[in-house]
């Protein structure tokens, strides 16, 4: 296995991971800060939206890649 293909496992991998622990995190902070279901939606949707814009942001680079 060359680094390139281990690189491209281990950011899948460790990333999925982060983002898991980053939603334990939330909701932790959500629940001690007693949000209610409002804050903790508004808490998640954050946390969402940027997940997306990270995913987004790859897809978007790998499109244009692509292209040359």
């Amino acid at each position: 296995m060359d680094e390139a293909v281990f690189s491209a496992w281990a950011l899948k991998i460790l990333l999925t991971g982060l983002v898991i622990f980053l939603g334990f995190i939330v909701w932790n902070l959500g629940k001690e800060s007693k949000a209610g279901k409002f804050g903790m939606f508004v808490l998640f949707l954050v946390l969402g939206l940027g997940v997306f814009g990270f995913i987004f942001k790859n897809i978007l680079i790998e499109f244009f890649l692509l292209r040359k």
